[in-house]
């Protein structure tokens, strides 16, 4: 059996080339796709309102926010299935439309249904041909994983499974944009690990990837810039680790023995403590967890009131916490 990565060595391999000329046609940063003051109206509702970010080649970019803050609307638009109502959306220098015509995105939906009473293979090789630079049909059954089920109808398929025909449907021909809506939905995780295997492949082969999903985790470890949007808002646009720093929260963890000091509910009345945790007794005594928007105030206060931590860690948070952090700021503004 075809493991993840002697797949995404084919990718690689076959996108070798298609890359080093991208790179040279695209020295000055050339746009992919870009929103430009989009908004979009239903009636009385605003659910994208004035927002602007352009993709450039080979960029993983993620596409965060609540359910209806306006990312499958956004969705919609970049691909010529909604019309913005104000300001201008556009994929490699045209319409919409036009670069999905000419075969220059792939798209994979959570939403819409497959073909029943079809087999696997027939779906795909039906994909194939439309494309105007197809694969080959083993080829891009092997990439997805589902070789084994070429011979099974598509209606007897689980949800992964299902997942996974929608990528292979997705990445049926040579593509320069790859947009992903919530795609390892209902994979287990040696699956999603190898979905996103391949997918680094795609995009070191010169491919922009663009994927909307609720798995904050998988973005901060995939993506190359993230995208949040709230309230039909774009509210952050950054590296992942430029979303967390701007939530300006850090974490410290340490141990307390019982003897050591004043009693620990006296920690939360210092500086810049902005949440608390106690828990029970461990091996070195308490272990005591702190959220701090301003780790040296908090730590200086910690030993001016006589405590003694043990074990000291003083990390930054994780990319959850900061999307909470910068969503519920843009609720208060």
């Amino acid at each position: 059996m075809t493991t993840s990565t002697e797949q995404a060595s084919t990718i690689q391999a076959l996108g070798a080339d298609r890359k080093a000329s991208a790179r040279d046609a695209n020295s000055a940063r050339a746009e992919v796709a870009a929103f430009r003051s989009v908004s979009k109206n239903f009636g009385s509702v605003k659910a994208v309102n004035n927002s602007s970010f352009t993709l450039h080649p080979g960029e993983t970019v993620a596409f965060l926010g609540p359910n209806g803050a306006g990312k499958s609307t956004s969705i919609d638009m970049l691909l010529g299935l909604k019309d913005p109502s104000a300001g201008q959306v556009s994929l490699f220098g045209g319409t919409p439309r036009q670069a999905i015509l000419d075969g220059r995105v792939g798209v994979m939906l959570q939403s819409g249904g497959l073909l029943p009473e079809v087999t696997v293979r027939e779906l795909v090789t039906f994909a194939c041909k439309v494309h105007p630079r197809g694969y080959d049909v083993d080829q891009v059954l092997t990439t997805a994983q589902i070789l084994d089920l070429a011979d099974r109808k598509v209606d007897k398929l689980s949800g992964g499974q299902e997942q996974r025909v929608r990528f292979a449907l997705a990445t049926a021909g040579d593509s320069d944009l790859i947009v992903l809506d919530e795609p390892t939905t209902g994979m287990d995780v040696t699956a999603r690990q190898a979905f996103w295997s391949v997918m680094k492949a795609q995009a070191d082969a010169g491919r922009t990837i663009l994927f909307a999903t609720h798995y904050l985790e998988e973005a901060d470890a995939i993506a190359d810039r993230v995208l949040v949007m709230h309230q039909g808002r774009l509210i952050a646009d950054g590296t992942a680790a430029e979303i967390k720093a701007r939530a300006g929260q850090r974490r410290i963890s340490f141990d307390l023995h019982p003897q050591d000091g004043p009693d620990v509910s006296l920690l939360s009345t210092l500086a810049g403590i902005t949440a608390l945790d106690v828990s029970g007794q461990t091996v070195s005594g308490q272990t005591v967890r702190i959220s701090t928007s301003d780790a040296d105030a908090t730590m200086a206060a910690v030993y001016r009131a006589g405590f003694y931590p043990r074990g000291l860690e003083v990390t930054g948070v994780g990319l959850e916490q900061a999307f909470i952090t910068i969503t519920a700021e843009a609720e208060g503004n």
